[in-house]
């Protein structure tokens, strides 16, 4: 087993009697991208947070590093909070050098790193501008950049996508996967899924502050019923016909007269035995496709079942 970078034990938090985080724990793994995931106001920044030693819990325990949270300890920390915030009238480079300076890096260092990283993201001639002059995706990159900029072993990153079009959420999204490559571990928290699903290693899944899932995208993703859609030529109803492969329902008619069906296969059955269920029963098919599942699907449906939120609730948050 890999060394345990960050673990949270049975930690809760509440504010004037609301409660924020309740009983959560979760491990975060060296060498591992982690995602920690749910709607906005989860509790996924307050747990953040707590796991750095800036809120305390009402119960429960942190470790980071083995230990307590504690200066040492973050100094080989990179945190990017949610609420953005980096001096406006100074000047972009000046900003850089500040952050690497508050982690130990040498003011030579610092320049040379700063520079060098704002040729990768792209900004290497906004160097000596100063903050105020920047558009808000090129403010965030800085922000990226002052996180990353003491080569942290340990990079957490508060809903690092929110603001960037999607150009920049890809670019975001590669240098994520670069610094986990060169050994780092990550933990970002993100209400997006399609994020997650193409990063993480692990996911961490929080509604109203409570955890619903933890494990990798192949164990949640288990965790749905498997889909196969069809278009059939026959009027028909093939309900019955259907019924001993899963849950079958009916969505409205086609085009042309043909009639749609999705079925929620099973235990133990799968798209081949519903296509042969087709041929034996003579059925012409205009479509048939086993659907794919996805983490958003995943999420809907673990929180559902964890009666954490509405489905109205739902509909809007976990995008």
């Amino acid at each position: 087993m890999s060394e345990i970078i960050l673990s949270l034990d049975g930690v809760s938090k509440t504010f004037s009697g609301k409660p924020a985080v309740r009983d959560l724990s979760f491990t975060v793994r060296r060498g591992e991208i982690t995602g920690f995931l749910g709607p906005n106001g989860a509790g996924k920044s307050t747990s953040l947070r707590m796991a750095l030693g800036i809120l305390t819990p009402d119960a429960g325990e942190v470790s980071l590093f083995g230990g307590r949270p504690r200066a040492n300890a973050l100094e080989r920390v990179g945190f990017l909070p949610e609420e953005r915030g980096i001096y406006r009238k100074m000047k972009v480079i000046d900003v850089i050098i500040f952050f690497a300076r508050l982690k130990g890096v040498t003011p030579v260092d610092a320049r040379r790193r700063g520079l060098a990283m704002l040729e990768e993201f792209g900004l290497a001639d906004v160097a000596d501008s100063k903050v105020k002059t920047l558009s808000k995706g090129m403010a965030q990159k800085i922000q990226i950049i002052s996180t990353l900029i003491h080569d942290p072993e340990f990079i957490i990153l508060d809903e690092p996508f929110s603001g960037l079009d999607p150009v920049n959420q890809k670019a975001l999204e590669q240098i994520v996967r670069a610094r986990a490559e060169a050994g780092a571990t990550i933990l970002f928290s993100t209400h997006v899924m399609e994020h997650a699903e193409r990063l993480c290693d692990q996911i961490v899944l929080v509604a109203k502050g409570r955890k619903v899932f933890d494990g990798n995208v192949e164990a949640a993703l288990a965790m749905i019923p498997r889909r196969v859609i069809l278009e059939t030529v026959s009027e028909q109803d093939l309900a019955q016909t259907f019924a001993p492969l899963g849950e079958v329902v009916q969505e409205a008619g086609a085009a042309d007269g043909a009639r749609r069906w999705l079925i929620d296969l099973g235990p133990g059955i799968d798209a081949q035995d519903v296509l042969k269920a087709c041929v034996d029963g003579n059925i012409r098919l205009l479509r048939f496709e086993p659907a794919r599942a996805h983490l958003h699907d995943a999420f809907v449906h673990l929180v559902e079942t964890s009666g954490q939120f509405s489905n109205e609730t739902l509909a809007g948050e976990a995008v």
